[in-house]
């Protein structure tokens, strides 16, 4: 069955990029496009200790850190970027044997490199800032991934195309949204980090010429 969620929510949390997220204590309101943070196994990072687990009481709290200020806009970044990892770099992986044309199998390679760099980069973060982090995808992320690997030859290619290029679009609005209103020191470059990689990956999967309206999330209320 095609699964057609026009405006699913990305869990870039227990994480979630997919972004309900507002101003914390002590910095300046950001605006950005409503989601909501899926429940998520979620896995302590060493030394963690701070509240609730991502995706049970949504904690909107800005913690003190000796780089700064950490928001709940902060924390949801370093985890919705474990949770795109998590699922679109094991897509990648498999596309790369299963896709039908040369073009999205080495799109893939790319994507896959890049996000493996991008989780170490964020495990390192996390660990540094005592943010727990998840362990496996969210229950959407599965349907999408299990959406992909059901199908085969164009079909294949034009699914996963879909799914990655609409994950990327909806955490892009969060990236711009903590980069510019941050002001933890390690969060600010790993930001410009994931805006490198994802403004890469929507353009890779743009060059495979499979974009249709379906890859794109709904443009935030004007």
């Amino acid at each position: 069955m095609r699964l057609r969620h026009r405006r699913p929510v990305l869990a870039i949390g227990g994480a979630a990029a997919l972004l309900a997220l507002g101003a914390c204590a002590g910095l300046p309101s950001v605006q950005i496009p409503s989601v909501q943070i899926p429940s998520a196994t979620v896995v302590p990072t060493v030394g963690s200790a701070p509240p609730a687990a991502a995706g049970t009481v949504k904690d909107d709290s800005t913690w003190a850190t000796k780089w700064g200020p950490l928001s709940a806009a902060d924390r949801e970044l370093i985890i919705k970027v474990r949770l795109a990892t998590l699922w679109e770099m094991t897509m990648a992986q498999q596309a790369q044997t299963r896709a039908s044309t040369a073009r999205v199998r080495q799109v893939s390679k790319e994507i896959a490199a890049q996000h493996s760099v991008l989780d170490e980069q964020v495990l390192a973060l996390a660990a540094k800032l005592k943010v727990q982090l998840p362990i496996k995808p969210t229950d959407l992320q599965k349907e999408w991934m299990d959406d992909i690997s059901s199908r085969s030859g164009k079909e294949y290619d034009s699914t996963y195309v879909k799914w990655l290029r609409l994950a990327h679009g909806q955490i892009f609005a969060l990236i711009g949204a903590v980069r510019g209103s941050t002001q933890n020191t390690l969060v600010r470059p790993f930001s410009e980090k994931a805006n490198a990689a994802v403004l890469n990956h929507q353009r890779l999967l743009e060059s495979t010429g499979l974009i249709n309206p379906d890859a794109f999330p709904s443009p935030p209320a004007a």
